[in-house]
């Protein structure tokens, strides 16, 4: 068993497909003797969980104030940091997240409009130096997420709060992530989403063995 830890997580807007392909990177990677610690944000946690369902599909949570979003994403991963990912890393694991404080620089601090510099302080406080070592962003354009979106099969009563937005508000999320990884190159990837989840999973398994080639030959 490989047992250095590293840390990656997964993003995008609504619709990527990034939760879809987590999946298949846990097979792929068990197939190479790692068993990663796989996380969801928000939730994670027990607590964390009771939070993901106010912010996603409680009635009482519809028409919360961007504030209040963003504070309860940060609470939710203040759990998520201190009980789960910590030791999972503490214990040499690799540790793969749907989501991570990525989602709050760009859903909260640049969708949401709220002050950025106010963000990444409540970013900073919540995770301290636990940040990921690689970030993969899956990019789709707005309009197909959106037909992506429509099509999907869910139960009765499953609304999601966070995907009842305009299209104008996941452009700007995903104008938002395309910015990131012009700042953070080194650490953000943009990964094509268009077409099959086969075809988009050749494209992320090579980022992630350009990242980490010396563990993953």
């Amino acid at each position: 068993m490989i047992s250095t830890g590293k840390f990656i997580s997964l993003e995008g807007s609504e619709g990527c497909g990034k939760t879809t392909q987590l999946a298949l990177l846990v097979e792929w990677l068990k197939g190479k003797n790692i068993a990663p610690t796989c996380l969801r944000e928000p939730g994670g946690t027990p607590l964390g969980e009771i939070i993901r369902n106010l912010l996603k599909h409680d009635l009482s949570g519809h028409g919360m104030t961007s504030e209040t979003e963003l504070l309860l994403f940060a609470a939710s991963r203040a759990e998520l940091v201190r009980k789960t990912i910590r030791p999972a890393l503490a214990a040499g694991n690799w540790v793969i997240s749907d989501r991570f404080f990525d989602s709050t620089t760009v859903y909260q601090g640049a969708a949401r409009g709220l002050d950025p510099l106010a963000v990444q302080a409540i970013t900073d406080f919540v995770v301290g130096t636990t940040r990921p070592n690689l970030t993969v962003v899956f990019d789709l354009p707005s309009d197909e997420a959106q037909r992506r979106m429509s099509s999907r099969p869910l139960p009765a009563n499953a609304s999601d709060r966070m995907e009842m937005e305009p299209v104008e508000f996941y452009e700007q999320v995903r104008q938002a992530y395309l910015q990131l990884a012009e700042r953070e190159p080194e650490r953000v990837k943009i990964i094509d989403a268009r077409g099959c989840r086969e075809d988009v999973f050749g494209r992320f398994k090579k980022e992630i063995c350009h990242a980490f080639p010396r563990l993953l030959a």
